[in-house]
């Protein structure tokens, strides 16, 4: 059986990564195989790095405000390229009605700020595998 892919990124101009660094180890540290894109990705460079990965999910943060329309277009790329089944996950300054909003576009989950890492981990196992 092969090991769960999971693609971190931080779209757009937001430059703080410790969150995201934090995540990516975790996910390592438990046993998946974790593509961390860096600081500034554009939603294209993101979807066109997880599906060459061929990765099960894509964890994003996002702490610039932009999150309505990052994840929008994330998503909307998805399904361009055949992807839609790839579960996007995400964390940042996200206010409930926008988390609301999220994920009726279609976004599986969002952690919020002083989210437990165990329970992201959790989500995580029993969401992506």
């Amino acid at each position: 059986m092969s090991k769960i892919r999971i693609l971190v990124a931080k779209p757009g101009l937001d430059g703080h990564d410790r969150g995201v660094k934090i995540i990516a180890r975790t996910l390592r540290d438990a046993g998946y195989e974790v593509i961390y894109t860096g600081l500034h990705q554009t939603p294209e460079q993101i979807v066109s790095a997880a599906v060459q990965e061929d990765v099960n999910a894509i964890g994003l943060s996002i702490l610039s405000g932009a999150h309505l329309h990052l994840f929008k277009r994330i998503l909307d790329l998805l399904k361009e390229n055949d992807a839609s089944g790839i579960k996007i996950f995400g964390g940042g300054i996200i206010p409930d009605e926008d988390v609301k909003e999220l994920k009726k576009m279609g976004v599986s989950e969002i952690f919020t700020p002083g989210a437990p890492i165990e329970e992201i981990l959790s989500w995580v196992k029993k969401n992506i595998g």
